[in-house]
Formats: C-alpha cells, sequence, structure tokens
C-alpha cells in the first residue's frame, strides 16, 4: 500500500500506547504497512504503570471499604498486605507488553525499540537508523512533572510509587490531582501515614468540589492530613528520614516523598521545531483532523494540545479516528464522544458531559439524589453517596457527576442517555438486568 515514493511505511507512529495500537492494529490488518517506534515499555503508561496498575492496587481498598461498612454482618477486620498487593500488580501487569507488542507484530506492524526523532516530515531517525513513511504519528504521551525546588531529586513519581516493594511508614504527596488523591487513598488503607500538600486551596479542581469535599472528609477522617496552599519551597535529607520545607519555615519529616504535582507532554528531543511542528507547553497543536502545523504529521494520545481530558478514552478515540482516517481515506473532522472520566478514590466520583457548574451558568435543570437513601445502597450500607442530573429544556440527560462506591458503573450506565440525548421515550425502551446498579441509576431519571 506505500505509495511511488518507496517510503518504509504508509503510517509510522512514535510511540506505542493507546494513541498508537488501538487503531494501528486495525490499520495494519486492512494492509497498510506499519511501524512503531517505542523508547519505553510496550503499551505506554497506561497499561504498565498507570490505569490497569492502579485499579489492580486498589481493588483490595474497594473490598476493605465493603467489609468496614458490613461488620456485624461480616465478622473480622481485612488488612492490606502491600508487599503481596504489589506482588499480585505485578503478576497482573508485567505481561501486559508481551501481550501488546504480540499483538501489534501478529498483525504486521514492525516494532522499533529505540528513541525517534524527525529528520524531516517523513523520515524518523531511531538511535542513527533513518525510517521512513508517508505519513507520520506523534503518540509520546506524557510524563511526571517535577518541582523545580531544592531537593527535587529527593522526590519520587507515580511510577516509583506503584514498584514500592515496602511501603513507607511516612509518605508526603505533593499535589491534589488524580494521582494525589488516589494514592493517598492506597497508602493510607494499607497502613502508611500520609500528608497531602496541596498547592491552592482546592483538590480535584475538574470535579464537583462538594463531592471532593466529601472525600477529604473521609480521608481526614481516616487519618490523611490534608495542608492546603502549603506552599512546598524544599526537599532535604535529614539523617535517616526526609524533611519537606513548606509555609512560613515550616517542616515536615517524612520516609518518602511523591512529587504528584502533574504530568506533562513528551515533546522535548522529537526535532519538532526543525520541521515546523508547533506545540505549546501543553502539548502538540492539532486541527480537527489531528494534523499538526505539518500536515503528513498527526498527533493522537495525552500529548496533544487539547481541551478534551487527557485519558485513556480520549486516546482510544483519537487513535481509532486516525485508523479510520488513513484505512478510508475519510477526510470528516474527528467528532468526540461524551467522554467520561473518574477519580478512584474511595468513594469513587465520576462524571460525564455537562458539569454542574456549566449547568448553573447555562440555566439547566439539576435534579440531585442522596443515594443512601434508596433501597439498593442500603444492601452494602453505603454511607457516602449524591448525585447530580443534568436535563436541558426538553428534559434531555446532558449530564450526570456521582460520589459513591458504585459511581463508574451509574455514569457508564448514564452514558448512552448523555451521548445519544434520549428522551423519556427512548429512556423508557432501557430495560436493565434487576437488581443491579444500572437499573437503580434508571430509576433516578
Amino acid at each position: 500500500m506505500t505509495d511511488q515514493n518507496n517510503y518504509d511505511y504508509d503510517v509510522l507512529y512514535i510511540g506505542a500506547g493507546h494513541g498508537t495500537f488501538d487503531g494501528a492494529i486495525p490499520l495494519a490488518q486492512s494492509g497498510a504497512k506499519v511501524g512503531v517506534i517505542e523508547a519505553d515499555m510496550i503499551g505506554g503508561t497506561c497499561p504498565n504503570y498507570g490505569c490497569n496498575a492502579k485499579i489492580t492496587l486498589d481493588t483490595p481498598v474497594a473490598l476493605t471499604r465493603a467489609a468496614e461498612r458490613l461488620q456485624g454482618v461480616v465478622e473480622g477486620k481485612l488488612s492490606i498486605n502491600w508487599t503481596n498487593n504489589e506482588a499480585h500488580k505485578d503478576e497482573v501487569i508485567s505481561p501486559l507488553p508481551t501481550v501488546i507488542g504480540g499483538l501489534l507484530e501478529q498483525s504486521g506492524i514492525d516494532v522499533i525499540h529505540g528513541t525517534g526523532s524527525f529528520k524531516d516530515r517523513h523520515t524518523v531517525v531511531v538511535d542513527g537508523q533513518e525510517k521512513t513513511a508517508d505519513n507520520i504519528v506523534i503518540a509520546t504521551g506524557l510524563r511526571p512533572h517535577r518541582l523545580d525546588i531544592p531537593g527535587s531529586e529527593l522526590a519520587h513519581d507515580s511510577r516509583d510509587f506503584m514498584s514500592l516493594k515496602q511501603l513507607p511508614q511516612r509518605i508526603a504527596i505533593v499535589g491534589s490531582g488524580y494521582i494525589s488523591m488516589e494514592f493517598a487513598t492506597m497508602a493510607n488503607a494499607s497502613g502508611a501515614q500520609v500528608t497531602v500538600l496541596m498547592h491552592g486551596d482546592q483538590a480535584l479542581r475538574e470535579f464537583n468540589q462538594s463531592y471532593v469535599e466529601q472525600v477529604i472528609s473521609d480521608l481526614d477522617r481516616r487519618g490523611v492530613t490534608f495542608i492546603r496552599s502549603a506552599g512546598v519551597s524544599a526537599f532535604e535529607q535529614a539523617g535517616d528520614h526526609l524533611r519537606v520545607q513548606y509555609g512560613d519555615n515550616q517542616n515536615l519529616d517524612v520516609d518518602w516523598i511523591l512529587d504528584a504535582t502533574g504530568r506533562i507532554p513528551n515533546v522535548e528531543h522529537l526535532g519538532l521545531d526543525a520541521i515546523g511542528v508547533r506545540y505549546t507547553e501543553h502539548g502538540v497543536e492539532v486541527n480537527d483532523r489531528l494534523q499538526t502545523s505539518v500536515d503528513n504529521i498527526y498527533a493522537s494520545g495525552d500529548v496533544i494540545d487539547k481541551s478534551q481530558p487527557k485519558l485513556t478514552p480520549t486516546a482510544i478515540v483519537e487513535s481509532t479516528y486516525l485508523f479510520h482516517r488513513f484505512s478510508d481515506h475519510d477526510d470528516s473532522p474527528l467528532t468526540y464522544p461524551v467522554i467520561p472520566s473518574v477519580v478512584f478514590t474511595s468513594p469513587r466520583i465520576a462524571k460525564a458531559g455537562v458539569s454542574v457548574d456549566e449547568a448553573q451558568q447555562r440555566g439547566y435543570k439539576i435534579t440531585t439524589n442522596h443515594l443512601p437513601d434508596g433501597w439498593y445502597r442500603q444492601v452494602d450500607k453505603e454511607t457516602i453517596g449524591d448525585n447530580a442530573l443534568i436535563f436541558d429544556a426538553d428534559h434531555h440527560l446532558v449530564g450526570a457527576t456521582e460520589i459513591s462506591d458504585q459511581a463508574p458503573d451509574a455514569i457508564n450506565t448514564l452514558l448512552p442517555a448523555i451521548e445519544f440525548k434520549f428522551g423519556a421515550s427512548e429512556l423508557s425502551r432501557l430495560v436493565y438486568l434487576f437488581p443491579t446498579i444500572s437499573a437503580d441509576a434508571m430509576t433516578q431519571l
């Protein structure tokens, strides 16, 4: 399928995460000649040291929370063995690069291990070897941001946390986004003394703040210390422990520090400036067809500068879109579906579509429910649970957000109604298994 220019590939991807393999595999199966360059682990962040690894480590936390609520019905107190939990995570996760790499190779894709940088708009140099392609996709993702303060080398990142064989007793977490709140939940449930040093006054700013404060309050009750607007200024070695300097000459002594101050795009060392690909501190600039400022070079996944959430589902949508664009020569712009998101604290907070803040600005109707009042949530004695359902003027469900232990499944149930703007007649045709969270979620509409 390569054209008369005799390029090595029809499409060459830089990076082997979800921004690549969800579309590259069917593209190769359609007859295109495809290459994938990867400098680290096949599969990228999500399978190896992101979503998949995180949920494996978190599952015992959810189990202990359920057992805690049902004490008296369930006898005995459960506890988490961190070392065994980490070993179980490795057992589940470690095969994934080989599995994903096998799928790529079985589809006829050349997997090229090494670091790639552009020589020109059709050529990428990988460890001294030139690879050419008609179209090239930048899918290099994000990496952890590191604080630029004295002693920053003493801190660790999320990948380090998920590789800990022994859990430190005292942990400082700097930041208050997804990684901070989820890892604080895991570490606290596993017996560590956790302090979260927040940059500002709010955690998880993209989520409904009344729900976020419920999570903070519950973690505080469980022993997690939150320091708002901490103003972290330095880390230092202090004997056999570490010291965090913050605020007005205040100190916190800990055994381990997690820098969870965000993630930044991998755009350096690609040679983008030399070939004229525009990018910002937020990532590579693209148009509504995922083309960069150089029209045969595209971007996919978290490396893009975009308003859509930088999540695995978004990367899958983009990678799949590029598959159709390259295989079907479809020039239609990408129209994003509703992208849901969830933070895996205990309880979870999940959302999709129009937010509560947006609904208030637009004058939409907001229906709220206190979920423990419903009979279904009483089955496992859920005590924290609320949702907000957003309806437009025609009573179409256009958004939903929920805090509960089953929030991800509840939002997934409501997602088709939000995406396809179901009205009363369509909703009445949906019959879910009973009793399930799906059936319970639909009764609230």
